[in-house]
């Protein structure tokens, strides 16, 4: 179990964009330090994303999840896109990802969110049942769609 779930900082950059290119990685991208540090110190200095990171007290990070803020029309109210979570591999199974979950949904609570939304691969059989003991509900009425741009 972590220590500790926190905020990042904007000194945590290193450890952050690390893992963040591990989470990059375990979606099928090619390895690229540059840009998952550059695409993460963007999101620090604009303020565009909350990262909360999980620590242990010994090691390094045990792993993040990132919040955007967004809104949802038909509810017209704000809430928080859970798009990244990740936990390195020698930290799963103890309960890491759950309480990155429980401190996300705290501070959507605590930032005036109605929902929180979030993905995963249909493979992630783990994530679901984790999500779904949290009482997430899968969603079974919209289909999502994406197109590639350029």
């Amino acid at each position: 179990m972590p220590s500790m779930i926190r905020e990042a900082r904007p000194a945590d950059l290193p450890a952050v964009a690390e893992l963040f290119d591990l989470y990059r990685q375990f979606y099928k991208q090619a390895p690229d330090a540059e840009g998952a540090r550059a695409f993460i110190a963007a999101r620090q200095a604009r303020q565009e994303s909350v990262i909360l990171l999980a620590e242990t007290g010994t090691g390094p990070l045990a792993g993040f999840c990132q919040l955007y803020p967004s809104f949802c029309s038909v509810e017209a109210a704000p809430i928080y896109v859970l798009y990244d979570l990740f936990v390195r591999p020698g930290a799963r199974q103890g309960g890491v990802g759950r309480a990155l979950l429980l401190a996300a949904e705290a501070r959507a609570a605590a930032d005036g969110k109605v929902r929180m939304d979030l993905t995963t691969a249909r493979s992630n059989q783990a994530a679901q049942a984790l999500y779904e003991s949290l009482g997430w509900v899968r969603d079974e009425v919209f289909l999502a769609y994406a197109r590639r741009i350029g």
